[in-house]
């Protein structure tokens, strides 16, 4: 965390002349507070400070002349000069401190999001998006806090607690060493307590982060919530982190009440110890009468500077707990990244060989993929079909490098995806899913995503081409709507043609299709799939499909179980054996009369219809 100071030496520099002037300023006031009273109940004894107060009198009397002088009046003017630059002082210091801290704050938050953003699939899987949230909110908010409000406090508390204790040995240095006497016992307070706090004050963070991740999820699905009526469930869940957030920071509490109470029974125990050792000074005629509230002023002041200093060093311990779990986060390595001699993309063809795969996620014992062949040039449509859990999913992951193969190679144009650039890669690959991930802007945004530099006009030929004009300019405000949170103000057919719309802007060499026509109605499926027909012409297409109507037409259809491929062929070739394909059409299939499928084929050319599946599934 400390990189993140380095550019703004210049400014901490001069806060902390702005801190160490204005402090010590600040010091000189028990001085003149002991000179004046030492004026009026002692005016016969000379002041420590007359030859100074001598020449402000004489400026006075230059600057007022005929003005008849009393002996409090050089005393006023030169604590009034000293309050004007302090207070100038005190600005800048607080100013500085308070910029640096928000410009340092902002970094930490930015560089803390770019490296999130480059951690692999896996990482996310393992952890929730309300605990993450935790940390670059509350956490480095924690920080901030230390930084633009504690730090400069605890630094000014520092400079009073030194110079205070030089003034106390000036003064008098046996009741300095009867100051400093207590020092230990507030060490070892220190101590005993800090640790303390730390832990409780890590775990509390913890428990905020827990409670958040269930916030962040409940509010997500608060449609299944309601629907089954799980309220009180989720609100007893919430409940249920909250209490341990609170019982640990009660302990946190208590630990501090009961640090600031040691703390304060020490600091005035000593003082009143000190008022009568010295009142007995005075009274013995071995301090006078200014030496005396000039020392009481200062020994107030060291206490409280170490009393201040106390209550910050708690408050820096929570700190400390909230930025080891952000250190944590920076020191998480992405398992997916450039590798040194990665190379920059050529122009891609968009030939894709699948050697031998062999995958199992992490965490996990059983293969999801098991030796894993296929070659798909370039312009071909390759089909994954097969049951749910056949490793359909897990195989188009592997091409973007979401994951990594455990063993064996998939090449892009004959290199190795390993060996290219992660950006290069992923630009030309276009992704269709079958859940659609909209952001909370608009619509022009949401297509626009698949190319930030692209015009309106680029952006509105995507969306007619996606079939998606029409209904967006239905909107009253048209491509310039708000579609809400994950795209809420849609319907599911609406986002997934946006979704189409953004792949189709990207124009990318590979694409694949992961049931990207499901959650259309018949009419729009009929109009998307055309638009997908022109998309995937010259292209790379690897199609994931249950209903087998949506992928007659391809290349080459690879049945998949258990991770293995147990068939591969046309959906002719396939239909003449008697293996899984045949027996998963005739299942889908086995209530439509055959003369329908025929006329809905030679309709479109080709497949029948999906909705001619979709209702004769059983």
């Amino acid at each position: 965390m400390a990189k993140y100071g380095a550019p703004y030496v210049p400014y901490f520099a001069l806060a902390f002349f702005c801190l160490v002037g204005a402090g010590s300023l600040a010091l000189i006031y028990p001085l003149f507070v002991g000179t004046l009273f030492g004026s009026i109940f002692s005016p016969d004894k000379p002041s420590a400070l007359a030859p100074l107060l001598a020449v402000v009198s004489g400026l006075l009397n230059r600057l007022f002349p005929g003005y008849q002088l009393s002996p409090l009046d050089p005393v006023l003017a030169l604590l009034t000069g000293i309050l004007v630059v302090q207070s100038v002082l005190s600005f800048g210091r607080t100013y500085l401190l308070n910029y640096v801290g928000e410009k340092l704050v902002a970094d930490v938050r930015r560089d803390l999001y770019r490296h999130l953003l480059s951690l692999d699939v896996t990482f996310f899987a393992n952890r929730r998006t309300g605990e993450l949230t935790s940390r670059i909110a509350s956490d480095v908010t924690a920080i901030q806090n230390s930084v633009t409000l504690s730090l400069a406090e605890a630094m000014r508390q520092v400079i009073v607690f030194t110079g205070g204790t030089a003034f106390l040995f000036w003064i008098d240095w046996r009741l300095a060493c009867l100051l400093l006497a207590l020092i230990p016992v507030l060490v070892v307070s220190f101590a005993f307590f800090g640790r303390n706090i730390r832990r409780r004050s890590t775990r509390v963070q913890d428990a905020l982060a827990e409670a958040t991740a269930i916030l962040e999820e409940t509010i997500a699905g608060i449609r299944t919530v309601q629907s089954f009526a799980r309220e009180p469930y989720e609100v007893n869940r919430y409940e249920t982190h909250i209490t341990r957030s609170l019982r640990e920071a009660l302990g946190r509490a208590l630990a501090r009440g009961l640090f600031n109470a040691a703390i304060v029974f020490v600091l005035f125990g000593g003082f009143v110890g000190l008022l009568w050792y010295s009142g007995n000074q005075v009274l013995a005629g071995k301090l006078t009468a200014e030496q005396l509230i000039q020392f009481l002023f200062y020994a107030a002041w060291v206490g409280g500077a170490l009393g201040t200093l106390a209550e910050y060093y708690g408050e820096f311990n929570q700190t400390i707990g909230a930025s080891r779990r952000v250190v944590e986060l920076f020191e998480t390595k992405p398992a997916i990244c450039d590798r040194q001699d990665a190379q920059p993309a050529q122009p891609v063809s968009g030939l894709v060989e699948v050697k031998d795969v062999h995958f199992t996620y992490p965490g996990r014992t059983e293969p999801a993929l098991d030796g894993i062949t296929i070659t798909a040039r370039p312009g071909e449509v390759i089909a994954l079909v097969g049951p749910s859990g056949a490793g359909k999913s897990t195989l188009i992951s592997l091409l973007p490098r979401f994951y990594d193969v455990t063993s064996g190679a998939i090449c892009v144009d004959g290199r190795d995806v390993r060996a290219w650039k992660l950006a290069d890669l992923r630009s030309n690959i276009g992704i269709v899913p079958q859940e659609t991930t909209l952001f909370s802007g608009t619509v022009y945004d949401n297509i626009a995503y698949g190319k930030l530099d692209a015009t309106p006009d680029e952006v509105e030929r995507a969306a007619q081409a996606a079939h998606a004009h029409a209904f967006i300019t239905g909107f009253p405000q048209g491509y310039q709507t708000i579609v809400g949170e994950r795209g809420v103000k849609l319907s599911g057919g609406q986002r997934q043609r946006i979704a189409i719309a953004r792949a189709l802007l990207k124009n990318p060499r590979i694409l694949i299709l992961d049931e990207a026509t499901s959650s259309l109605d018949s009419e729009s499926e009929r109009y998307v799939q055309e638009a997908l027909d022109v998309l995937m012409e010259g292209r790379t297409t690897f199609v994931i499909a249950h209903r087998l109507s949506t992928v007659q037409r391809a290349t080459r259809i690879v049945v998949m179980a258990h991770g293995r491929i147990i068939e591969e062929g046309t959906h002719q070739d396939l239909l003449a054996r008697e293996g899984m394909y045949k027996k998963l059409y005739k299942l889908q299939f086995r209530d439509v009369p055959e003369w329908i499928l025929q006329e809905e084929a030679g309709a479109r050319g080709a497949a029948p219809q999906l909705q001619v599946a979709r209702t004769a599934l059983p």
